[in-house]
């Protein structure tokens, strides 16, 4: 087995007896485990969510909930390396987020689904995914859609340094981590319940070096090409949602987006961050649910 960067804080290891009793339900990928949930008529249309770069699927809460009352069969889960699926020893790049839901499409027997929805790094793995099965999905939501170059303070450049990134994380990652998620909502009030959420997670060994990997891999900064794709392509019809006052991929990147994907439809949405869903429901939902419903 190779060797193991040491996380401060990382002291549980994912099994059947770590995971029993836990909310949700778990199945074998190639890959390893994943952790997720179903909710809704059995028979009502499929949604799927995938969360973002590194907050598991809680992050759906809201809408999860919406979407199973108003009649879809949702599926969200944990992107391996968070939440309660495995920390594989591999490399966290696109390849592997998207093999992960085409996967477990198979495991659970749906063969395509209403839509396929992705939160900020979740765009760029949906989208990737909608390139290569178009198939299996009729429509695509990208909920402030990540795969931008961004700019990174001094500290988060160092992170792709091999071994000083360990370090960092070994030492910091936690507070790191949650300094980041601060950043991610308009309204300060939600951030403390968000971090109570978070934490658990980190305690499970193999998070911050999947972490790491997804860093260096680049899977939240690598989606110019694929947007192009989608853009080029007759379908699936595309909503883009996005918060006006997101710091984490700034709203300025929606005007890219959409030159890109010509036929998206695209709704800004004001007094909100970067989870905008969260931040404004009752404005956010009404979309979602009537861009679902419509042919």
């Amino acid at each position: 087995m190779a060797f193991e960067f040491p996380m401060r804080g990382e002291t549980k290891t994912l099994n059947p007896a770590t995971r029993a009793g836990l909310a949700g339900a778990f199945v074998t990928l190639s890959d390893g485990v994943t952790h997720y949930e179903l909710a809704g008529p059995e028979d009502g249309p499929v949604v799927v969510l995938v969360h973002g770069f590194s907050v598991p699927y809680f992050i759906w809460n809201p809408t999860f909930g919406v979407l199973a009352e108003a009649g879809y069969r949702v599926l969200r889960y944990d992107l391996f390396g968070r939440g309660y699926s495995d920390r594989p020893h591999v490399r966290y790049d696109t390849e592997l987020f998207v093999r992960q839901l085409d996967e477990l499409l198979d495991a659970l027997e749906i063969e395509k689904c209403r839509a396929v929805c992705g939160l900020s790094m979740g765009g760029v793995i949906v989208s990737n995914f909608a390139t290569r099965h178009p198939e299996r999905l009729e429509k695509l939501v990208l909920i402030d859609p990540a795969g931008f170059k961004l700019s990174y303070s001094g500290t988060f450049r160092l992170l792709f340094i091999p071994g000083l990134g360990e370090l960092i994380f070994g030492l910091a990652g936690d507070q790191v981590l949650e300094n980041a998620m601060s950043s991610d909502f308009h309204n300060p009030e939600h951030v403390a319940a968000f971090i109570s959420q978070y934490r658990p997670q980190m305690r499970y060994k193999g998070f911050k070096r999947a972490i790491l990997s997804t860093i260096r891999m680049g899977v939240a900064e690598k989606g110019l090409d694929v947007y192009r794709q989608l853009g080029k392509m007759d379908a699936p019809p595309v909503l883009l949602i996005w918060g006006e006052q997101d710091n984490t991929v700034p709203f300025k990147f929606s005007k890219v987006l959409v030159s890109l994907v010509p036929r998206t439809q695209f709704h800004p949405i004001p007094n909100s961050g970067h989870i905008p869903y969260y931040e404004q429901p009752g404005v956010v939902e009404p979309i979602l649910l009537e861009y679902l419903k419509n042919d």
